[in-house]
């Protein structure tokens, strides 16, 4: 896809001004990555900051000793808090964003992101939004780790799953849930049958399906 005035008028609404939108277009990359494409990894500069159009991306951060936590997800028109953070105070990357689904987003250099917020009134709101997004992402993860069990937190993690790409079966590995809820893979293990023996799920190799969905 090559991007243009009118798809992204069409996309973004008036979310932005057309002069925004040129600006984009010009100096925006356009990437479709599949999952599992890493975009970000820890301890290297962010170079551009990723705007969403579809799909999802999990940023994830880790300890000292390699294991990693989920902190957020991204979806469409989203971007990521740590990435602008980091590429406004020139720091190197402290999280891994993984696209969790086929992806489309537009790519925008770290050098456009400050000049935009003094530019454009409508860049500087979204560039704020986004904060506060994910401040809100940040504060439930902390009320999750403090106030729920863990079972609690994998049924959450799996409604987020299931809210993120509108379905109710993951393809995914009792490995993979683990490492996002920075415990171990024996545990998840156990939770899921649990839950399997209480109808919340249905399991088969290497996919999960959630019955009892949550809305919100």
């Amino acid at each position: 896809m090559k991007l243009d005035i009118k798809s992204l008028h069409e996309k973004f609404g008036s979310m932005f001004e057309v002069a925004l939108l040129e600006e984009l277009v010009e100096f925006g990359n356009y990437m479709e990555v599949d999952e599992g494409f890493i975009l970000m990894k820890p301890g290297g500069y962010i170079r551009t900051v990723p705007i969403l159009l579809s799909g999802s991306v999990k940023i994830l951060r880790a300890d000292s000793e390699g294991r990693e936590a989920l902190l957020y997800y991204l979806g469409g028109m989203d971007s990521c808090a740590m990435s602008l953070s980091c590429c406004l105070d020139r720091r190197k990357s402290e999280i891994t964003a993984i696209a969790d689904e086929k992806t489309k987003l537009i790519a925008v250099p770290v050098e456009k992101i400050d000049e935009w917020i003094s530019k454009y009134s409508t860049w500087k709101q979204f560039v704020f939004i986004t904060y506060q997004k994910r401040f809100d992402d940040l504060l439930g993860v902390i009320d999750q780790i403090a106030f729920q069990k863990l079972d609690e937190r994998l049924l959450g993690l799996l409604n987020r799953k299931s809210k993120q790409c509108g379905c109710s079966f993951f393809n995914i590995t009792h490995e993979e849930l683990a490492q996002e809820l920075a415990t171990s893979r024996e545990v998840v293990s156990r939770l899921l049958k649990q839950l399997e023996r209480i109808g919340r799920v249905k399991l088969s190799r290497n996919k999960i399906e959630l019955i009892d969905i949550v809305k919100t």
